[in-house]
């Protein structure tokens, strides 16, 4: 009989140890390593599975994507699910990942296509009362709760789906593990045994997973490898938007972003997200700013709000952001007050992004300079005008990455004037560049006076 040995495996990259460690060796990350039981030692014969062929004669017709019938999904997948696919899709809880899926499910039933949804978190009555407030019961999406992957298995076998959705991942287990469900062992042999069940099939097939305090997929990352599509749901619990965005995409690009808006009735897609996000702003406000920004490989204006406040009697001032850059924000602060000249230094600064999102790339640097110089002055920057430029520590002002993108996004919804670096390219007709060399010369376009 052969001897079944003890490892040690890492949580996070999913690399094993003969013994326990700190440290891992493979990932260097700390107390890690969980024991379980390692495969049966001795020697294996393996048969080939499938038949080599030359790589011009692989027939690509059973790899097309079809599309889910969700607008936005099919954005970010390009196009739609692929036959054998199988995607993860991660998000904070609450977020709406089952109501997206059961939307998806929904789409896809009306398109004449059969979908199993698998329920290992709740019973099928608490999905069935979800699906009617979202007007999603269609004939041809079935319903399971298992939490066994044979059973899960069984039910494929029994109806035939067009696509499968596991909801969730890690609260599955595999009998022939003896770990609890959650743990690493059962999670990697759950998702490894759904994907050999997936290409098998030719099952387009959709786990959903858990996330960790950081907004990480929990679970070993060679869960990740295995699978061929990551996604992630983010949204602000206080904020009605969502985003899906894709982390790894084996059938195409993972620079793009689908918009989703929570409401009473479900995810309603956001097909115009600047317009949305810029149709509460107020005009002639000091400290408003709108920013042309790539999110992905979409274009979207968002406004940037400043306050600049008295310091009061605390010890030091106060910089506060919410959806900007903490440390861009201080950096900009400093460069205000060392090139411009602009009493910061005893003044509390808070910095916004309107709309729920994160406004994390350096391209907003000039818009939050000017939205700070704006509110501190008291003097607000036209309406029509946006801003858009990285600023260096010696004030200097950078180019932005496809700012011809950014800029036609601005000139489409009427903006008639942009502020941009010395060398930025030209803007699409209809929109008037404004060009600065420095942060003090684009302050001065903007008819911010100088302190």
């Amino acid at each position: 009989m052969a001897k079944v040995k003890t490892v040690f495996r890492c949580s996070v990259c999913g690399g094993t140890s003969p013994r326990w460690v700190g440290r891992c060796p493979s990932c260097a990350e700390w107390n890690s390593l969980v024991e379980e039981l390692g495969s049966p030692s001795g020697d294996r014969e393996h048969a080939a599975t499938t038949q080599a062929v030359p790589i011009g004669e692989v027939d690509l017709q059973a790899w097309h994507s079809v599309p889910t019938g969700v607008p936005e999904v099919d954005r970010v997948l390009g196009g739609g699910l692929v036959a054998g696919s199988v995607t993860l899709l991660g998000g904070e809880p609450g977020v709406g990942k089952s109501t997206l899926l059961l939307q998806v499910a929904a789409a896809m039933t009306r398109g004449e296509r059969r979908v199993l949804y698998v329920s290992a978190e709740e019973s099928v009555q608490q999905v069935r009362l979800r699906a009617e407030r979202l007007g999603t019961i269609t004939p041809t999406l079935w319903l399971a709760a298992e939490t066994a992957v044979p059973a899960v298995v069984a039910q494929v076998a029994a109806v035939s789906p067009d696509c499968l959705i596991i909801d969730s991942l890690h609260t599955l287990h595999h009998p022939d593990s003896a770990s609890a469900p959650g743990s690493v062992t059962q999670v990697r042999e759950c998702a490894a045994a759904l994907v050999r069940e997936a290409k098998a099939r030719a099952l387009a097939t959709i786990l959903v997973g858990h996330v960790t305090k950081d907004g990480a997929l929990a679970g070993p990352r060679v869960v990740e490898h295995l699978v061929d599509t990551v996604l992630s749901f983010e949204g602000e619990r206080h904020h009605a938007l969502r985003a899906l965005r894709v982390v790894k995409h084996r059938f195409g690009s993972t620079d793009r972003l689908g918009m989703f808006e929570m409401t009473g009735a479900g995810l309603g897609a956001v097909p115009d997200p600047s317009r949305l996000f810029l149709a509460d702003r107020r005009a002639g406000v000091p400290g408003s700013v709108v920013v042309p920004m790539l999110d992905g490989h979409r274009p979207l204006l968002v406004e940037i709000q400043a306050l600049v406040g008295p310091n009061g009697q605390a010890p030091a001032p106060r910089r506060a952001a919410q959806g900007v850059d903490r440390g861009r924000l201080s950096t900009v602060v400093a460069v205000l007050e060392q090139r411009v000249g602009a009493p910061l230094g005893r003044a509390d600064v808070y910095a916004s992004a309107i709309g729920g999102v994160r406004v994390c790339e350096p391209g907003a640097d000039l818009a939050v300079a000017l939205a700070i110089m704006s509110s501190l002055a008291g003097e607000p920057v036209p309406s029509e005008v946006v801003v858009c430029g990285e600023i260096g520590l010696g004030g200097e002002l950078r180019q932005v990455n496809q700012c011809e993108r950014r800029l036609a996004e601005a000139a489409r919804l009427g903006f008639t004037a942009a502020i941009v670096p010395r060398h930025a390219p030209d803007p699409p007709p209809g929109l008037h560049a404004l060009r600065a060399t420095t942060v003090g010369e684009a302050i001065a376009l903007a008819g911010i006076p100088l302190p």
